[in-house]
Order: C-alpha cells, then sequence, then structure tokens
C-alpha cells in the first residue's frame, strides 16, 4: 500500500467536508477580513493553503511555474475546489516522482539567500499539516462569525 497516497487521500476527504461547510456560509462572511486573524479571511486562508502546497511541491521540488493566484481572482468556494482539484494534480505528480524516495534531499535557495535542504518526506508533511493548521483557524473563523462547524477532524478511521 502506497501510505502517503492513502495519506493524501484522507486529507482530501476530510477537507471536502470543511468545503461543504464553506458552502454554507454566505459569501460576505466567507470573504469577511477578519482582524482578530490578522485581516484573513475563511477565502484567503484556503488560497493561502492551496499557494502553500503549489510553492513547495511545485515550484521549489518539481520546478513548475504557477500565475499569481489571489483570494480576488478565486472569488468564492467554487473557484477555491477548482483550485484545489490542480493542487490534487500536483499532490498526485509529487508522490509519483519520490515514491520510494522519502529521503531525497531538494536543495533549494530562498529569495532571502537561505539555503535549505529539505527532504521529500519533510515536504510533503509540511504542506499537509500546514493545511490542517488553517483548517483549524477556518473553522475558528466560522464560530467567530456565528456559524456550527461540523466536525471536520481527520476523517473516521474505518470499522473493522
Amino acid at each position: 500500500m502506497d501510505v502517503l497516497a492513502k495519506q493524501y487521500d484522507w486529507i482530501k476527504r476530510t477537507r471536502e467536508l470543511l468545503f461543504q461547510y464553506c458552502e454554507s456560509l454566505p459569501q460576505e462572511d466567507y470573504v469577511k477580513e477578519l482582524e482578530i486573524f490578522a485581516g484573513d479571511s475563511i477565502l484567503s486562508s484556503q488560497v493561502h493553503v492551496a499557494n502553500c502546497y503549489r510553492w513547495w511541491l511545485g515550484v521549489r521540488t518539481l520546478g513548475k511555474s504557477y500565475p499569481e493566484t489571489t483570494p480576488e481572482s478565486v472569488k468564492d468556494i467554487n473557484g477555491v475546489r477548482s483550485l484545489f482539484k490542480e493542487v490534487d494534480d500536483l499532490v498526485q505528480e509529487f508522490l509519483s516522482e519520490f515514491q520510494g524516495d522519502w529521503d531525497k534531499i531538494i536543495h533549494m535557495t530562498l529569495s532571502s539567500g537561505e539555503k535549505l535542504e529539505p527532504t521529500t518526506l519533510w515536504l510533503y508533511t509540511h504542506t499537509t499539516t500546514h493545511e490542517f493548521h488553517h483548517k483549524g483557524q477556518i473553522v475558528k473563523m466560522g464560530r467567530y462569525l456565528g456559524h456550527i462547524p461540523p466536525d471536520t477532524d481527520l476523517i473516521e478511521p474505518p470499522v473493522l
């Protein structure tokens, strides 16, 4: 079994619960910039997560380039769903490219000149845990706006 592909499938299923929740929100709450969250909105947080996947796995690891994606260019949950379809394809490409080579070091130089040498497993772990960090913030934003979210913890384990 490909453990990381299975794990990402669970992440996508959990993300779907969050998407359904976001679809239930009024658009004005979905895009509302909240001072208590450093001016972020639910929409901008989701775009940020997608951009993180694109940056670390796509640009820095696979040498891809992407046009700038902003909350204004995405606009709504349908745009976010489309953006994450691209992310899903990127993650599948990343998992295929590095299957069985999770200790491979990727040499990077950031725009600050800082040099990094993360492994492919670190890059995958960083992007997926980053998504869950922001998922928690998004749920908290929704609560702050008066909307009760469903349980968006990682999907239930299979019943044997």
